[in-house]
């Protein structure tokens, strides 16, 4: 599972750069769309994989994740931290419990995406970048 892992440290990357991309948008805006992308990717794998009751449960969680997204726009950053440290730990268990069929190299990728993504922007809130949607304190 290198492979996953390496392409995972460069798409976390890649995500935590995405405002320079998107420069008109907050950065919890972003940050928040990136969120939802991420976790709706999991509803196409249900889907694929056909059983109604996956497809359930994955969009449910999927919607889960959207919440928590649309809440870190014009919440605390921190709420980005925990959607993306979340869904890296829903991450963890799909590589455990294969719950969705056919997904054996995601999750250990999409996991450290989650993760690298959380923890560059961890510095981000220490360093003092400005995250424009945000009301109130860290």
């Amino acid at each position: 599972m290198t492979t996953p892992a390496v392409w995972g440290v460069i798409f976390g990357g890649l995500q935590t750069a995405s405002p320079l991309a998107f420069w008109w948008l907050d950065t919890s805006t972003v940050y928040a769309l990136g969120l939802v992308l991420i976790a709706s990717i999991y509803i196409g794998f249900a889907v694929a994989d056909g059983r109604p009751p996956i497809i359930a449960v994955e969009s449910t969680v999927a919607g889960v994740f959207v919440i928590v997204a649309v809440a870190a726009i014009t919440g605390s950053p921190w709420l980005l931290i925990l959607g993306l440290a979340g869904h890296g730990l829903k991450d963890l268990w799909q590589h455990r419990r294969q719950f969705v069929a056919n997904t054996r190299w995601w999750p250990p990728f999409c996991l450290v995406v989650d993760w690298v993504a959380a923890t560059i922007i961890i510095i981000e809130i220490v360093g003092g970048v400005h995250f424009h949607g945000y009301i109130g304190p860290l």
